[in-house]
């Protein structure tokens, strides 16, 4: 490729190199000129510009990524078209991302102009989720350079792989001393329960037994006959040596330890174990918590059914510091305490707020909110994604045909608002539902009715993402670097959110907090909503009270 200044009475069939301003407008960088954008150049009176002009062995930029990213993944791993040099890959669906570094390696040793960034091995991820992105940095790569990149790919295993999730049910054994109170009990199982949901799993059984060897082997053996997947033991006390009581009520019913200890802070007091075929894992203290520990890592992989032993362990170590900073300590539960030095990040009151009160006038006659993706409503399916999440209540604004739409929700624990200012536009519903939160909500989620892909995954990555000791009050979801919904805003911007009028969203409010703001790349569910008859249709959906046989003959009719 050559590359340099030119002429611009020379530049036809040249890609421009960097992009030059002209008249009112701008000609961006990666145009090939043609006889029009050259014109324009003359007029504005620029004599020359540089530009990449590509060789007969060169191959353009967007051709080379596409090619290349298309031996990039293996199952469960998807490649969009490429784009200005760019082809990202995402997940198909959740499940433990598996990385070959040394495929990785090789590729960006291979040649300066390819680069590939991807996320961490054994990164857990949800359907749609950014995993990878190849960029060509230049605006084309010599032949020769990419087939030596192809021959290297195809010589190795899939450098990224997609393990999914697996529905298992999984059984929970609890000890108990008289310090321990019930409600710990309780709240531990609500939040396995939490960490549980997004993979399909379930638990399917709990034993409560006194904390000796006997009645905990008495519990596993149990379980096992029961048919369980997966068991989680969780100590009245923290297991602090490999004869303990978890581990010797383990042994005592015929299983094995793997390993007990980890290098990762918090959740060292971990045990890893086995009752014959099926995975037992002896939860440490932290793992009461809702906040990420090293019980969460050996749980995930634990779920896509990858094995678990002593090496696998030993090898956390480099990222295994999880704890927070000291010089910003946070509150912990005083109910639900993790192991000594470990200090959790609080909960914060995020509600969620579903806007459901618009006329939908480009989906035509039928309201698109009653429209059903895999047979329901899409109302409903985003009350539900938000029921399930980390979201403290769920608060649903109605307007245009208000009884239909909150009959769709019939059976859900949601508070439904009507707005009757409906028809003034969006910022109506937005202020009406913002009233209805309650003083102790510190943030909400402003989540779309017409956006079915945005499932509980998503909504909890948000409300984690808020962090107002950070400066990270407004968290703003993107796929590909553009900005979608659901937005998530602090208390502090709730008067300027109801100050807002017509039938506007609050962009302008982003732009004028750039401060504040923190952007979470999601992937394209961010950025899917059914506005007309053609998007439902390509989600899969019928309009409302139109049956799967009048949908599939109407599709068929000329």
């Amino acid at each position: 490729m050559k590359f340099g200044p030119v002429a611009v009475s020379k530049a036809a069939g040249a890609i421009l190199a960097h992009s030059v301003a002209v008249g009112d407008g701008v000609l961006k960088k990666g145009l090939r000129l043609e006889d029009e954008s050259i014109d324009r150049l003359e007029k504005a009176g620029i004599a020359q510009v540089v530009v990449a002009r590509l060789e007969a062995h060169d191959v353009h930029e967007d051709e080379a990524a596409g090619r290349l990213a298309g031996r990039l993944g293996g199952a469960g791993v998807l490649a969009d078209p490429p784009f200005t040099g760019r082809a990202n890959l995402h997940a198909a669906r959740a499940g433990i991302l598996r990385v070959d570094r040394a495929a990785v390696d090789c590729l960006n040793a291979r040649d300066p102009a390819i680069t590939l960034a991807t996320l961490p091995d054994y990164a857990t991820v949800e359907a749609g989720r950014l995993v990878a992105t190849l960029k060509i940095i230049p605006y084309a790569l010599a032949g020769e350079a990419l087939t030596a990149a192809l021959e290297g790919l195809d010589a190795a295993s899939p450098a990224l792989t997609l393990v999914p999730f697996r529905p298992l049910a999984v059984g929970v054994v609890s000890t108990l001393l008289p310090s321990l109170k019930a409600s710990v009990v309780d709240k531990t199982l609500r939040n396995l329960e939490k960490r549980l949901e997004p993979t399909g799993a379930r638990i399917a059984a709990e034993r409560r037994v006194p904390h000796d060897a006997a009645a905990v082997a008495s519990a596993v053996s149990a379980l096992a006959a029961a048919g369980i997947d997966l068991i989680v033991l969780f100590g009245a006390s923290a297991v602090v040596d490999r004869r303990d009581v978890l581990p010797a009520g383990l042994e005592a019913a015929g299983g094995r330890v793997v390993h007990f200890g980890m290098p990762v802070d918090p959740g060292n007091l971990l045990l890893v174990g086995a009752f014959g075929d099926i995975p037992v894992i002896g939860a440490p203290g932290c793992a009461r918590s809702p906040a990420e520990n090293g019980f969460d890592w050996v749980l995930r992989r634990c779920l896509a059914g990858l094995p678990v032993e002593r090496a696998d362990i030993t090898a956390m170590g480099v990222g295994g510091l999880l704890m927070e900073i000291v010089s910003r300590p946070q509150p912990r539960d005083p109910e639900v305490m993790p192991e000594p030095g470990i200090v959790d990040k609080p909960d914060r009151t995020v509600a969620a707020l579903v806007l459901a009160a618009g006329r939908s006038s480009r989906m035509g006659a039928a309201n698109k909110l009653l429209a059903t993706v895999d047979g329901e409503p899409l109302v409903r399916i985003a009350a539900k994604a938000a029921l399930a999440s980390r979201a403290a209540r769920v608060t649903i604004v109605t307007g245009h045909e208000s009884e239909a739409v909150s009959g769709a929700l019939d059976g859900l624990d949601v508070a439904i608002v009507e707005n009757p200012d409906f028809a003034a536009g969006l910022s109506t519903s937005l202020s009406a539902g913002i009233d209805a939160l309650g003083d102790d909500v510190e943030a909400v989620l402003v989540m779309l009715g017409d956006m079915p892909r945005v499932g509980t995954p998503v909504v909890n990555r948000l409300i984690a993402a808020f962090d107002p000791d950070a400066g990270a009050e407004i968290v703003v979801p993107t796929f590909r670097g553009k900005r979608g919904n659901p937005v998530l805003w602090a208390r502090r911007f709730f008067p300027e959110l109801k100050a807002l009028s017509g039938d506007v969203g609050a962009r302008d409010l982003i732009g004028a907090h750039a401060d504040r703001v923190v952007e979470v790349e999601i992937g394209v569910a961010v950025a899917l909503d059914v506005d007309t008859p053609e998007a439902l249709a390509a989600a899969g959906g019928r309009p409302a009270g139109r049956s799967a046989t009048e949908t599939n003959g109407t599709e068929k009719s000329p």
